[in-house]
């Protein structure tokens, strides 16, 4: 047995003793969903820079280094560029809301925005949409695991699943944030020392530039590489200002000079970070060509290009990411189920203790079924495309018109929600409808979702005439 399964199981056991003993301080809902609403810069930018840097980022980011080139940049970058909007746009003013009106969920904001029908068709749909994400982590921890020590996808599955829910149901976002933290440090500090060791077998920049260029020049291409490039703007972008998971995060700032503050720091961070996966992916390409899945890049160069001390700091760093991303999501299906739709709708008497226990009985529901989507999906990045393109088209207008354009209510959001999933099923079904114009499913469903909030806003307003 080589050492790096050893020190991964330690470490997954540190994680889950570390929750669990946060978890003591877990009592109440306030505490659970929001954290108390004492989240400093430091903490809320941790938890939120370790939320986004997940098996897409890393293992899926990877994977498209190694199939496009520098291109796969966009699939990490387009999330910076999100975050930005989040940090300095809509994250000070959602937490202002928050505060004035006791915010606990969107659900909480939609409802007092637009109405109980807009809370509850936004919940159902994102319950659909986020167990594609929490799959996709899933489906990243079992490669780790599979390339670690054969262990098969199911059991590997199983595993990494068994983790996080562990930590997340003992102690919500207030355990999470400081987990969090101690696996960011693990990340970023692993990557960062395996990735000069890798480039250097590849006599740097320059001999992987040589090794790629002959046969395949586009690989440098920044903007546009097969089928990566900055259409990935309109795919990511929008859903890392309107997440569930990333806006209930805010909800748990001390403050708004927290949130412009911690946000911030995470968008840099992933302004920076989005060039080191498709790095790792292109060393990969060089030195194994052959591959039998794009995905196994970066697993792959971790446990057989570096020394083993050194691989398992790499695979511990892998694994807290696709970790700590698919705590975020269990936040946002314990707390939508439990208070957007339980609380809401199911029994509104019920006290805070009941909520809590749903709250925590919905992670470990959510967290079954997203390990069975996850045992059928064959890819990372193909089932996280599912999640971001419902979260844009579903999100988008409901969030930010409701922020800044007060004039928007009840009919123009769900007008906006139906168009822009009717249009993304539309375009999945049919990908001719919008050939020759350079839109995908997710940028068409959000531009045909802000006609249809434009349009039953003028038919309001004329009947009203």
């Amino acid at each position: 047995m080589t050492v790096h399964l050893p020190l991964l199981l330690a470490y997954s056991a540190l994680l889950v003793g570390l929750g669990l003993w946060l978890g003591r301080r877990v009592s109440t809902t306030h505490d659970f969903f929001v954290a108390g609403r004492r989240l400093g810069p430091g903490l809320l930018g941790a938890t939120l820079l370790a939320a986004n840097i997940g098996a897409g980022s890393t293992v899926g980011a990877a994977g498209l280094g190694y199939r496009d080139g520098l291109a796969a940049w966009w699939w990490v970058g387009s999330a910076g560029l999100g975050s930005l909007v989040l940090a300095f746009v809509i994250g000070p003013r959602i937490r202002a809301e928050a505060g004035r009106l006791d915010l606990h969920t969107l659900g909480d904001y939609l409802e007092a925005r637009y109405g109980a029908s807009v809370r509850a068709l936004v919940t159902t749909l994102l319950w659909a949409g986020t167990l594609a994400i929490l799959a996709g982590q899933l489906i990243a921890l079992a490669w780790v695991l599979n390339v670690v020590a054969g262990i098969p996808k199911v059991l590997g599955c199983l595993i990494g699943g068994l983790v996080m829910t562990t930590y997340f149901v003992a102690g919500g976002l207030l355990g999470s944030a400081w987990v969090n933290l101690v696996q960011l440090s693990v990340l970023l500090g692993g990557f960062a020392v395996a990735l000069p060791v890798l480039l250097a077998q590849v006599d740097g920049l320059a001999g992987l530039r040589a090794r790629a260029t002959p046969t395949t020049p586009e690989y440098w291409n920044f903007w546009q590489s097969g089928a990566s490039g900055w259409h990935y703007l309109a795919l990511l972008g929008p859903a890392f200002f309107v997440s569930p998971g990333l806006l209930q995060k805010i909800y748990g700032a001390r403050n708004q000079h927290a949130v412009r503050v911690g946000t911030a720091w995470n968008a840099i961070g992933l302004l920076v970070f989005a060039i080191v996966p498709p790095l790792f992916g292109m060393i990969a390409r060089a030195l194994h060509p052959a591959l039998p899945h794009q995905e196994l890049a970066l697993p792959t160069l971790l446990m057989q290009n570096l020394p083993p001390l050194l691989g398992s700091v790499g695979l511990a760093a892998l694994f807290s990411a696709e970790v700590s991303t698919a705590d975020a999501i269990l936040f946002m299906l314990a707390t939508s189920l439990s208070r957007d739709l339980y609380k809401r709708f199911v029994n509104p008497i019920a006290g805070d203790a009941q909520v809590l226990f749903v709250a925590r009985s919905a992670a470990i529901g959510g967290a079954a079924l997203g390990l069975l989507i996850a045992i059928v999906s064959p890819s990372v990045i193909g089932v996280l495309s599912v999640f971001y393109t419902l979260l844009s088209v579903s999100l988008f207008v409901p969030v930010v018109a409701g922020l800044f354009a007060r004039r928007v209510g009840t009919p123009e959001a769900l007008a906006a929600i139906a168009g822009g999933v009717l249009a993304v099923v539309a375009v999945q079904l049919s990908p001719s409808l919008v050939s020759g114009t350079g839109l995908n499913a997710s940028a068409a469903g959000l531009l045909v979702s802000i006609a249809a909030a434009l349009v039953a806003l003028t038919v309001r307003r004329a009947m009203r005439n």
